[in-house]
């Protein structure tokens, strides 16, 4: 079913409960053509590592040994290009000589075109064989991209040229190996951002709504400013790993437009992305941003940049003067953050809670606004009062009612019943409503089943069958006084509605112990469980001490019966005496 507009949505799980492997295999055909790891760090100038090749001419259908050696490094990328026009397309293919340290790679459909490596472990020396193909060009050049680790690498290290017999002379190439891709440049912020021109020259988001970043440490803050036909974005936030920002069509995570601002080796790394689906963020590059900037002080991360309003022909980039849901997360990261190239692990973790996303879609780039956000869901809020007024108060009344006033009320009648069953009916009755309405609402919000909300949500499925199966059997409960239906009879019913209402609130118990710790409902901590403690303890406490009550009330009328008994007998006795 389609989620409604004011339901949240999770922005990155990319970011999910552990971290998340970034090809530690080595399978990264999308690297074939620039050969350009998504590192957020410049390329190594000068090559420590070497390629050898077993001869210096070939013609087609020979088979040539390469060799690429050198200090141990973790994650490479080989292949074989036109000596006279190294940007272009692999040639040839490889044929391997050890399967666990190398494997073959399928790039433009063609399998074998380039090599890379297994897994993530250090190794110095690397041997495969090219097979020259029947239509090959007169001179050929192996280049090789290093990763050694995430911040220091050397992208297409050449190898001596190899010719064909009867070529002409190797001339200059058309293009020599394509300049080495540096990071746009990145500056230092002086000072804190300021809140002062929100909702006058910046569009602002922020939590709380009125707070400051320049004297507020925990202020969670994102502005935006038109300049011309870009924007500047500010953002700031506490986190020892990242924070981060989104641009959706819709309050669920999924084909948005995200920036991060990284922590890493004490510096932060400004990295647009885009989301797909729920999961990790697809790194793009950083080219189509400007005027860079951090500041890292009292667990803040503050970045700042500039992007065209309008980028045509940049993919997943949207353009900035339309609506759109805003979010804001922030999570934990590792110092040891890897590329697809390198193979290592990513270590970008879950958001630490629910994104802060706005009621409603803004544009950025028009009147300057102060705006604020949810970090839960109406719907799931709503879920969870229901669920605690059902099962915490309407069935717990309900229960005591049952118990203990029965003999109170015994002689007291409403409507042809006695008022404790009229009252005891009423709350069972709005129980199993609530419980019903509640239920309903988890799925409205996700559009149906969530598979990571652990074990709540089967806890709650059985919570709905055994509500709605009590009233069901109350419908059958046998008359006290009705011939056809013996004693035994209606005490089996008694224990048996007895076992099942029992069975409900210990589950809906559990229920809502592990709801509240979903991130959905974005309930202080440790307060909620304190609360909740609180309101077991005090149910709990309640009955035992009612039974306690009512057993001694029963112990003083056996006591006063006995009494009267031996009354009764004294006087009999006396009265047979002449």
């Amino acid at each position: 079913m389609a989620a409604p507009q004011f339901s949240l949505r999770v922005l990155m799980v990319a970011l999910l409960t552990c971290s998340v492997t970034a090809y530690p295999n080595g399978k990264v055909p999308m690297s074939c053509g620039g050969m350009i790891p998504q590192h957020r760090h410049s390329p190594q100038s000068e090559p420590i590592h070497q390629i050898t090749v077993s001869q210096m001419t070939f013609k087609p259908g020979d088979q040539i040994k390469v060799t690429l050696s050198g200090p141990p490094f973790r994650g490479f990328l080989l292949e074989a290009r036109d000596a006279e026009d190294v940007s272009g397309p692999p040639i040839g293919s490889f044929t391997l000589i050890d399967s666990e340290e190398s494997q073959l790679l399928t790039c433009e459909d063609v399998q074998g075109l380039a090599v890379s490596h297994t897994s993530s472990s250090k190794k110095t020396e690397i041997k495969v064989y090219w097979n020259a193909p029947s239509s090959v060009p007169d001179h050929i050049q192996f280049l090789a991209t290093v990763v050694q680790k995430y911040n220091t690498y050397w992208v297409k290290i050449p190898s001596p040229v190899i010719s064909q017999p009867n070529a002409p002379p190797f001339t200059t190439p058309k293009a020599t190996t394509q300049p080495l891709t540096t990071t746009p440049s990145v500056s230092h912020l002086t000072k804190p951002f300021s809140a002062s021109e929100c909702g006058n020259k910046k569009f602002c988001v922020r939590s709380p709504l009125n707070c400051d970043p320049e004297n507020e440490p925990a202020c969670i803050f994102l502005s935006f400013v038109r300049d011309n036909q870009s924007v500047m974005v500010e953002m700031s936030g506490p986190s020892d790993g990242y924070v981060s920002f989104a641009l959706s069509h819709d309050q669920w995570m999924g084909d948005d437009d995200a920036y991060l601002c990284i922590h890493e080796d004490q510096t932060v790394s400004i990295q647009p992305s885009y989301l797909r689906g729920r999961s990790y963020p697809v790194m793009d590059s950083r080219g189509t941003l400007e005027d860079m900037a951090w500041r890292l002080a009292d667990g803040v991360i503050q970045c700042s940049f500039r992007r065209n309003i309008s980028l045509p022909g940049v993919k997943n980039r949207f353009a900035l003067n339309e609506s759109y849901y805003i979010f804001f997360a922030e999570g934990a990261a590792h110092d040891d953050v890897h590329s697809p190239l390198s193979g290592f692990l990513c270590r970008i973790f879950r958001h630490s809670q629910q994104p802060l996303i706005t009621y409603e879609k803004y544009d950025v780039t028009g009147p300057p606004k102060n705006v604020g956000g949810s970090r839960s869901s109406p719907l799931l809020k709503a879920h969870g009062a229901l669920m605690f007024v059902a099962w915490m108060t309407t069935v717990s009344i309900g229960v005591l009612v049952a118990r203990f006033f029965r003999s109170v009320w015994s002689k007291a009648f409403f409507l042809g019943e006695a008022i404790w069953f009229q009252v005891h009916r009423m709350l069972m009755v709005a129980t199993s409503v609530l419980t019903c309405i509640a239920f309903v609402l988890p799925f409205v919000y996700r559009g149906g089943w969530s598979r990571r909300a652990g074990y709540h949500p089967y806890l709650g499925c059985a919570v709905m069958t055994l509500a709605v199966l009590q009233p069901l059997l109350a419908t059958f409960r046998p008359s006290l006084h009705d011939p056809r239906y013996p004693i035994p009879r209606r005490q089996v019913f008694n224990w048996t509605h007895w076992s099942v209402g029992t069975a409900a609130r210990i589950i809906a118990v559990a229920a809502m112990f592990l709801g509240m710790d979903l991130p959905g409902l974005n309930l202080p901590s440790p307060q909620k469980t304190y609360a909740m403690m609180g309101f077991v303890v005090w149910h709990i406490g309640t009955e035992i001490i009612l039974e306690i009550h009512a057993y001694r009330l029963s112990r003083k009328v056996e006591i006063l019966d006995d009494d009267r008994i031996q009354i009764l007998q004294s006087l009999t006795v006396a009265e047979a005496e002449p």
